[in-house]
């Protein structure tokens, strides 16, 4: 057995001379939560649909808990739940009703726990309540859940999400969050797609970066955190002085504002950098490594901002 529950080789999609993904490589790991991330319009849905066949790519391959697609489509994908592009239900149905329809278009569903499974999924992303009200009436966070219980009608080994805390108000964002991370203990692997950090910051255990249709970076959370260089903050009443001091050091990115100075610290010592400020007469009221966040690295990844709300 493959240890990943998603690989690709060289996936690749054109639009006419567009190139909207090109040639990624995707590893995610058996158990992972792979947060696949990038901003709006970075290929991620288009890479998604790749995946799950419901568009050919140009070029390249990949697989799907270790079996080949597209030929190996009728047997891996009664074990993947998908949530793409929103829900898509009948509108003049109820909750239940929908997800009745959908379950028994499954081939490999039992009937007979077909009730209750559909309950408990609906129980579990919140849903019980509003089981009999008709899809038309739900909101758009509402809708949003049901295409996540659609998702979960069935045991499934791998989940691909995409935005699945689209719509949602804090507190259904804070619960998606808690039922992915529990879906993972439970042995699932999830590929959830987002332009959110604070999601890949609390939920994931690998990470994979978009950027116009490519992939920049790919990793775990902990080994990207650790590729980030640490920056120095000197706190003192002379930062122009204290500035001055780090750059003749060989600290880069130097700047300086209010009552500090922060540079990039390189191969110099924090020992040293202190010991020098203050042989240099420079009063050191505090001396701090900070490590770069996840929105510092991104954008130095991709150039552009991402949405850290959420």
């Amino acid at each position: 057995m493959t240890a990943f529950a998603v690989e690709s080789c060289g996936l690749t999609k054109r639009f006419g001379r567009q190139v909207a993904v090109n040639a990624v490589d995707l590893a995610v790991p058996r158990g992972a939560v792979y947060g696949f991330l990038g901003p709006n319009g970075s290929g991620k849905t288009t890479t998604i649909r790749m995946l799950l066949g419901l568009i050919r790519p140009t070029s390249g391959g990949h697989a799907l808990l270790g079996e080949r697609m597209p030929g190996g489509a009728a047997t891996v994908l009664p074990r993947v739940g998908a949530l793409v592009e929103g829900p898509g239900f009948h509108p003049y149905l109820s909750g239940m009703d929908n997800l009745r329809r959908l379950d028994a278009a499954d081939r490999t569903a039992r009937a007979a726990t077909a009730d209750a499974r559909i309950r408990a999924a609906l129980d579990r992303v919140g849903l019980g309540a509003a089981a009999g009200k008709r899809f038309r009436a739900y909101s758009l966070g509402m809708r949003q859940r049901l295409a996540l219980a659609a998702a979960m009608l069935a045991s499934r080994d791998l989940l691909i999400l995409d935005e699945p805390t689209n719509g949602l108000d804090p507190q259904g964002t804070r619960e998606v969050r808690s039922l992915i991370g529990a879906l993972a203990a439970e042995g699932a692997t999830v590929l959830l797609s987002t332009h959110l950090l604070s999601e890949v910051e609390q939920v994931c255990s690998h990470v994979g970066v978009m950027h116009q249709g490519n992939l920049v970076a790919q990793s775990t959370l902990e080994d990207l955190r650790a590729e980030a260089a640490p920056r120095a903050r000197v706190r003192t009443d002379r930062p122009a002085d204290a500035a001055r001091v780090l750059r003749e050091l060989g600290l880069t990115e130097v700047t300086h504002d209010g009552d500090s100075a922060t540079g990039v610290l390189g191969p110099v010592a924090p020992e040293k950098a202190v010991a020098t400020l203050v042989h240099d007469g420079v009063p050191v009221s505090g001396f701090a490594v900070v490590a770069a966040d996840l929105e510092e690295q991104f954008v130095a990844l991709t150039g552009e901002g991402f949405d850290v709300s959420g």
